[in-house]
């Protein structure tokens, strides 16, 4: 992991996942949220989805990870996220959190990122921006 000097305007990292059945069943159990969207196959197919869809925070918490763990990684402290959720993640598709540097404050040590999810076709399921404060 890049110390904070280190970090340049212009760096990425990514992460993939593979949203599962049993991912999105944990989601439900950790966060309460049992929309039957997530959970029920018939009630989702007569949604303007057609199939049942992954929780979107599960895009964002993979953001997270990138953040906490790669870009910039250890010792950073998250302070805001936008969300625009663009296109669903159904079960069984591969997604990829992809975080940008944009910019660097070197006195307060804080750096917005731009952060996306993408599908494996390309599509990008979610967009936004980040503020972290980097510790080390």
């Amino acid at each position: 992991m890049p110390a904070y000097e280190e970090i340049k305007v212009g760096d990425v990292a990514e992460k993939s996942l593979v949203v599962t059945e049993q991912l999105v069943r944990d989601f439900a159990a950790l966060s309460g949220d049992y929309n039957p969207v997530h959970l029920d196959e018939g009630y989702a197919t007569a949604t303007v989805f057609g199939h049942r869809v992954a929780h979107g925070v599960i895009s964002a918490a993979l953001l997270s990870t990138v953040l906490g763990t790669m870009l910039p990684g250890e010792g950073t402290i998250y302070l805001s996220q936008s969300l625009e959720f663009r296109k669903p993640v159904f079960l069984n598709e591969n997604v990829t959190a992809k975080v940008e540097v944009k910019d660097k404050n070197n006195r307060s040590k804080k750096i917005r990122l731009l952060t996306t999810v993408y599908k494996a076709d390309g599509q990008m399921a979610l967009s936004g921006e980040a503020w972290v404060l980097c510790t080390r």
